[in-house]
């Protein structure tokens, strides 16, 4: 006798971790609307089915709640991803000028290449950067721009000359600069010293799709996160990411029921010393928690001011934040207090969150910052005094793999011993503050998960370079909750995702490998075979092919995706340089 209706799916015969401690393994769940209805065995679930009810075996494969980053610019990336090149899993830098110059051979007038983010040198083979010389000569005549970290950018000549950039050129950047020969003539190379602004507004006069090309750019993005298990994202706006004029595509998506990914949004202040007309003018637009369970503004930040973003570059020393921060993030803090309004705000430095955290906690004070849910953002170096101070005031930390990307950086500037302590999560574990792991992508970091969850695993960099030693690495199912349970805190939607746990939303991925049996090293090569994202079949392939939706519509004919692929991704074109 039937305790519940029939479900409309059951999947079964898997290895599911729920993350929910009162059952943390299953081989069944069923999934009504966008809800789980119930999670047990074969025999349990199987005893739900109605005549309508689709079954689908698993297989015995591993199954987890669908990943939620903590912290990226998904909505940014979102509008860029078709005209991207995607350097992440490329092994040389010989094979990075390959991928160029076939590009350069496909891309029609009008169009640029674009490598931003994503990749390090620390994982090329030959363990230097590309030169600007070695850019032209396999891309002489189409533009040309590649972003390495947060430290320099290279346009080739053909770029300078797309945008008009020459000896004559006058330099409107708050910090950093273009290199020029002797004769002042600028060589291609742009410098971040230490802030990136430069770089990102040379990249912002690059062309741009228009509004459908955007929307089908950000599907395809979508896409290849479902690819990867990724069901949910607390986007962090960024630099050039203007509301509400730069949420045109994302909303657009929204209310035609095709968004695949949840996002959580927070608004970044994007005028340096205007930033609190900023934050007036969207109070009087939207409110935080405002939305559907698809996309809603969930605070400010991480960019709440300008003078307090520590930028970290770290080939470059330390920057100190200028005597004026708290003068300017004051009036800020109390407006956002006043209002209602969660936080969240970039901080890299140990020195940079004690003059931080004191101004929160005296602005705070009295105005309920303990029910925000407000989110300390990377935290490289900070102490174990800091994060209690963090969970004391009712804050969460949210940490990235950032120095996965920077370790060569990073140990030539403060040393061996500075790098195994460097990025300290199990100390924030032991603080006891809600914790939630993020990429940061993809300026910096890629946005695969993967190579997320392998550094928190493994303690090592893209290069392979051991970062901890084994008493600071996590465990894999630490590292999961980190992805999943413990990430929904940060939107404040703690029970609803996050577990495979009756009465939350039905965001599963089915991994195309077992996560908790596979080697070390394999975790960056996981992928999902199926995804649902609020019981809907978002992502499928391999021995769930059949249950794939419909096909997207295609990209840009010249776009690098389709021909060299992207993480999540895979190439669907002859002609790609994994296929040669």
């Amino acid at each position: 006798m039937r305790t519940m209706a029939a479900p409309d799916k059951i999947l079964f015969n898997g290895k599911i971790t729920t993350m929910d401690p009162d059952r943390p393994e299953a081989t069944a769940v069923a999934v009504s609307g966008d809800r789980i209805t119930a999670v047990g065995t074969d025999k349990d679930m199987l005893g739900f089915a109605g005549p309508e009810t689709e079954t689908i075996d698993l297989g015995g494969q591993r199954v987890i709640p669908g990943l939620i980053d903590s912290h990226t610019h998904i909505i940014r990336q979102g509008n860029n991803f078709a005209m991207e090149l995607r350097w992440d899993h490329v092994p040389s830098l010989a094979d990075g000028l390959r991928m160029l110059k076939a590009q350069a051979e496909r891309t029609p007038a009008g169009q640029w290449i674009r490598v931003v983010g994503g990749w390090s040198v620390d994982q090329f083979a030959e363990k230097r950067l590309p030169t600007i010389d070695e850019i032209n000569a396999v891309a002489p005549d189409v533009p040309v721009y590649v972003l390495h970290l947060y430290d320099r950018a290279w346009l080739n000549k053909a770029a300078l000359r797309a945008i008009g950039i020459d000896k004559h050129f006058y330099e409107p950047f708050v910090s950093g600069r273009l290199e020029r020969d002797d004769q002042g003539n600028p060589t291609g190379l742009a410098m971040a010293r230490p802030n990136a602004q430069p770089l990102y507004a040379l990249l912002d006069m690059a062309p741009k799709l228009d509004f459908e090309q955007q929307v089908t750019s950000t599907k395809h993005y979508f896409k290849a996160l479902n690819g990867l298990g990724l069901t949910s994202a607390l986007d962090c706006a960024g630099g050039f990411l203007n509301y509400p004029d730069d949420y045109g595509v994302i909303t657009e998506l929204n209310k035609r029921g095709e968004q695949t990914v949840r996002i959580g949004y927070q608004l970044f202040a994007q005028r340096p010393m205007f930033e609190l007309d900023d934050f007036k003018r969207w109070n009087d637009i939207v409110k935080p928690d405002e939305g559907n369970n698809y996309l809603k503004c969930v605070g400010a930040g991480e960019m709440l001011v300008a003078s307090a973003y520590d930028f970290e570059d770290f080939s470059y020393p330390r920057p100190d934040l200028p005597k004026r921060m708290e003068g300017d993030l004051r009036p800020v803090l109390e407006f956002l207090f006043e209002n209602r309004w969660p936080i969240r705000f970039h901080c890299t430095y140990e020195e940079s969150a004690h003059r931080l955290l004191s101004l929160i906690e005296e602005v705070g004070r009295d105005k309920g910052l303990e029910e925000l849910n407000w989110i300390f953002d990377h935290g490289e170096t900070i102490s174990e005094s800091t994060m209690e101070w963090v969970a004391r005031l009712g804050g969460g930390i949210s940490y990235q793999n950032r120095i996965a990307f920077q370790t060569t950086a990073y140990r030539d500037r403060y040393g061996e011993d500075a790098l195994r302590e460097v990025m300290p999560v199990k100390k924030m574990m032991a603080s006891g503050v809600p914790l939630a792991a993020g990429t940061d992508a993809t300026r910096v970091s890629s946005y695969n998960p993967w190579l997320a969850i392998h550094w928190a695993v493994s303690g090592k960099g893209r290069g392979g370079d051991v970062i901890w030693s084994a008493a600071n690495r996590l465990d894999r199912h630490d590292a999961l909750r980190h992805w999943t349970a413990a990430g929904a805190w940060f939107s404040r939607e703690a029970g609803k995702k996050g577990q495979i746990k009756a009465g939350q939303w039905a965001d599963i991925a089915v991994l195309d490998r077992d996560y908790f049996s596979i080697a070390e090293d394999e975790i960056t090569e996981i992928e999902a075979d199926l995804t649902l994202t609020g019981g809907k079949i978002v992502h499928a392939k391999a021995r769930f092919a059949a249950h794939a939706p419909a096909p997207l519509p295609e990209l840009p004919e010249w776009s690098p995706v389709p021909i060299f692929g992207a993480p999540g991704a895979t190439a669907q074109r002859q002609g790609s340089l994994a296929a040669e």
